[in-house]
């Protein structure tokens, strides 16, 4: 099932829809609580799709590829060091953006702002000390993220505060798709048309199962959480003008155009 967050021409009022064909069905509720179809249509080129899920708590994988890590060590003139265990990061829900939003890149920030396509799990049940067998009961379902970095903020600040987290930085969406195995799904970025790198999900050093997990050892998930869960292969820097894609066949298309401040 595809599921989506909008708004319609007709008012301001926010909804949850699911996508069936060319039409948005309005539903009552959330698809993390009880909810209801209504009789409520529209043509889904009609509404403004927004950020799929407000999270109530925002997680991260940050390096989980090793292609990224070897790239990003390569940027800096170390030798990569692979995460040993599933550790996890935290974003900022002010950074969220919807897909065709533009991605605001700050008057003093460097030429250091790059993309990071990814697969994001949405959290659909409460979740606490799970095993990795049972990990994936938990899941609702399945968007797409671009975690925008800008390279000199993140290796500069003593957090990522705003090297990660700077408004417009985490463009989410489309939509939210049930019913997907993460292992057979599929990345590939582009830059302006041109495809810059593709890869696999299951590639991942730690995958979807190993870290709901570990994070459910410590932490309770809850519905509506998200994880997004890492990139891979090189990043290239975006620049004012430019259009950036990030799509997962069975999901859709998460794009975005590329504004700096004048």
């Amino acid at each position: 099932m595809k599921w989506c967050r909008f708004q319609s021409e007709s008012g301001p009022t926010v909804a949850y829809g699911i996508i069936e064909g060319g039409a948005v069905t309005e539903v009552t509720g959330t698809p993390f609580g009880s909810h209801a179809r209504t009789a409520t249509t529209h043509p889904a080129s009609s509404v403004k799709l927004l950020v799929p899920v407000i999270p109530p708590t925002f997680y991260a994988a940050g390096v989980n590829y090793r292609e990224h890590v070897t790239e990003w060590a390569k940027a800096r003139g170390v030798e990569p060091e692979f995460p040993p265990q599933a550790d996890v990061g935290y974003r900022a829900n002010n950074a969220l953006i919807a897909t065709d939003e533009a991605i605001v890149i700050p008057k003093d920030a460097t030429d250091q702002v790059q993309y990071e396509g990814e697969l994001v799990v949405v959290i659909g049940k409460q979740c606490k000390r799970v095993s990795e067998a049972q990990a994936l009961d938990y899941v609702f379902g399945y968007t797409i993220g671009n975690d925008v970095s800008e390279r000199t903020w993140q290796r500069g600040d003593r957090t990522l505060w705003r090297g990660k987290n700077t408004d417009t930085f985490k463009p989410m969406g489309p939509f939210i798709v049930t019913g997907l195995d993460p292992d057979h799904l599929r990345v590939t970025i582009r830059l302006n048309g041109k495809e810059m790198f593709s890869y696999a999900v299951k590639d991942a050093i730690f995958g979807v199962r190993q870290f709901i997990s570990r994070i459910s050892q410590y932490l309770t998930l809850y519905p509506g959480d998200v994880l997004w869960m890492g990139t891979d292969g090189a990043t290239e820097n975006m620049k004012d003008g430019d259009v950036v894609e990030v799509e997962i066949p069975s999901i859709g298309v998460l794009r975005n155009p590329v504004r700096r401040e004048r």
